[in-house]
């Protein structure tokens, strides 16, 4: 006879990573491994598991009984949410790589360049592989074409996308339903975070312009935001 936490896993496939890892002791001391076991995150699991397992969710239903995260386009499950980060990640990438080739920066700027843009494509490496391991099919590589008039524009728009970037994985925390999965997106969640921080120095705007809790955003939110940039 299976154990609790494996019969509420076989009743409620779709409930989410951070509800279940609240509730199981077991699971909760290994992401907690995972996420390097900071007290702030103790607190943060602790507050998903006070609720009698329910949790607040970007999800809403599609009227057949399965939630919809917007973003069963890139796949079902898990495997839609990573191939949906893998996307951003290519779109990072290719950001990157086009603004060092534009020659617009030299000096300590172009190496911070090089470095973030070195980051996003070990983001993508990873991305890709965990897409394959859950034997799901990696999202293909889009076309992307960015507006690259002027230095300042160019911090102006890389801020934007790297803030996006964090939204965007802090909107699907609640939707993933593999602890492991969790803990990888949210170790690339912190460092978006942190280029976001460090390219909103630059500029002068608040190193947290949400305050002290970030604000989350949709697929919906996300994918409509960097849709200029992709031609096909």
């Amino acid at each position: 006879m299976p154990d609790t936490t494996e019969q509420e896993r076989s009743e409620a496939p779709a409930q989410s990573a951070i509800a279940r890892v609240a509730k199981d002791p077991v699971s909760r001391r290994k992401f907690m491994a995972l996420t390097g076991g900071s007290a702030a995150m103790a607190a943060f699991l602790a507050a998903c598991g006070s609720n009698s397992g329910t949790t607040t969710s970007t999800a809403v239903s599609s009227g057949s009984g399965e939630a919809k995260t917007e973003t069963e386009q890139f796949g079902k499950g898990d495997v839609g949410i990573l191939n949906y980060a893998l996307t951003l990640e290519y779109l990072e990438t290719a950001f990157y790589a086009d603004v060092v080739k534009s020659g617009l920066f030299k000096g300590a700027e172009l190496d911070l360049i090089k470095k973030f843009g070195s980051e996003e494509a070990e983001h993508v490496k990873a991305l890709t592989a965990a897409v394959k391991s859950m034997k799901g099919t990696p999202a293909p590589e889009p076309k992307v074409e960015f507006p690259l008039k002027s230095a300042k524009s160019v911090l102006e728009l890389a801020a934007t996308v790297e803030n996006l970037g964090a939204a965007a994985y802090l909107g699907q925390a609640v939707n993933i339903t593999s602890p492991e999965v969790l803990a990888s997106a949210l170790a690339i969640h912190t460092v978006e975070g942190r280029h976001a921080s460090t390219l909103n120095t630059v500029l002068g705007m608040p190193i947290t312009p949400d305050g002290a809790f970030a604000k989350p955003a949709d697929a919906k939110t996300v994918l409509k935001a960097v849709e200029p940039f992709i031609v096909s």
